[in-house]
């Protein structure tokens, strides 16, 4: 018996608009987890997942019912993060004042997590940190990190996302640590 998503992939295929929407119900929460752990931003994470969504509708066609449908849409969406991060400009830093925004720093112009004050002390130091570190990862490490290890994906789970040979996949996680390591040697 084929797995859920590969009927719904079916159904949808044939024009049933409510498969297609009990696929975005059953990922939604799960890329845009991915996409925010990449992209560092809630809106471009929110767009990531839109534009992931319309590709996954546009080619359903493309759909190779051998493969598990997960891995498909892993795959759209990380390639469009890393897309998007390869085209995104120098960050500068978020202390300096904007001239096109007099007086706000670039804190003021973050999008907001809706966070309270409580629930940023919540947010231990060492989290902070380590996020900062993996902000900084080059896009072919930081890709496999995140399905890794916030994703909890496994090598060969990566490997079907990314497309890559398993051995690939294992020296960018072992790079990807070392380059983390010797960031966080200076700073914890």
């Amino acid at each position: 018996m084929k797995p859920i998503e590969t009927r719904l992939a079916r159904l949808a295929r044939k024009g049933d608009q409510r498969a297609f929407a009990e696929i975005v119900d059953l990922y939604k929460d799960k890329l845009f987890h991915l996409a925010y752990r990449m992209m560092n931003n809630r809106q471009e994470a929110e767009d990531v997942v839109q534009e992931s969504f319309l590709r996954v509708y546009k080619h359903l066609d493309r759909y190779d019912e051998n493969q598990k449908f997960s891995t498909w849409i892993y795959r759209i969406a990380t390639n469009l993060c890393i897309d998007r991060l390869r085209k995104r400009r120098p960050v500068y830093s978020l202390d300096a004042e904007s001239s096109d925004h007099e007086g706000l720093d670039g804190y003021a112009m973050l999008p907001s997590d809706d966070r309270t004050p409580e629930s940023e002390l919540l947010l231990s130091e060492t989290q902070r940190i380590i996020h900062e570190a993996i902000e900084t990862l080059p896009v072919k490490y930081k890709s496999v990190m995140v399905l890794r290890y916030l994703q909890d994906m496994s090598l060969q789970e990566i490997s079907d996302v990314l497309d890559m040979p398993v051995t690939t996949v294992k020296t960018r996680v072992h790079r990807g640590r070392e380059f983390l390591r010797k960031k966080l040697e200076h700073k914890l």
